[in-house]
């Protein structure tokens, strides 16, 4: 690699922190909200259910009431695929723009360390091993003609 890349982040300053700090307060609050308006909504379901099932109960109020219910589950699944649809746009960006360049580092790194391992292997490697193997040669001859190398 030409250029060295720093992917260290600096320390945060009081003012970052305390910033940090409001967004998550403020996606928690949003967060407890959206769960109480969840219980509500349940909640009611539930006691329109309960007055739904009473015998006096005309057919046809109840059949409104279910084609109310199927249209808000339509409207809600609806708006569950947009978010589906911006998040899997969101990840084949991340793909494309951080993932690919990573793995394309990654490559040449990979190819690099080949390169030195086979340059290793041809002017270090190999040249030891055969001296190392001439020298077992050596001391086999020497002990053959007697004399004992230590």
């Amino acid at each position: 690699m030409t250029e060295e890349q720093n992917y260290s982040t600096p320390p945060l300053t009081p003012e970052q922190l305390a910033e940090i700090r409001e967004k998550e307060r403020q996606q928690k609050q949003t967060m407890a909200i959206v769960i109480a308006i969840v219980v509500v909504l349940v909640a009611l379901l539930g006691v329109a259910i309960y007055f739904l099932l009473q015998p006096a109960t005309p057919t046809d109020k109840i059949r409104d009431i279910f084609i109310i219910v199927v249209a808000l589950e339509t409207l809600v699944i609806g708006v569950a695929l947009i978010v589906l649809v911006i998040q899997l746009a969101s990840l084949i960006n991340l793909l494309q723009n951080e993932v690919r360049p990573i793995l394309q580092a990654t490559s040449e790194t990979v190819n690099t360390l080949r390169g030195t391992a086979e340059f290793l292997g041809e002017n270090v490697v190999e040249p030891v091993i055969k001296l190392n193997g001439y020298l077992a040669g050596l001391k086999r001859m020497l002990e053959l003609l007697g004399i004992k190398p230590k």
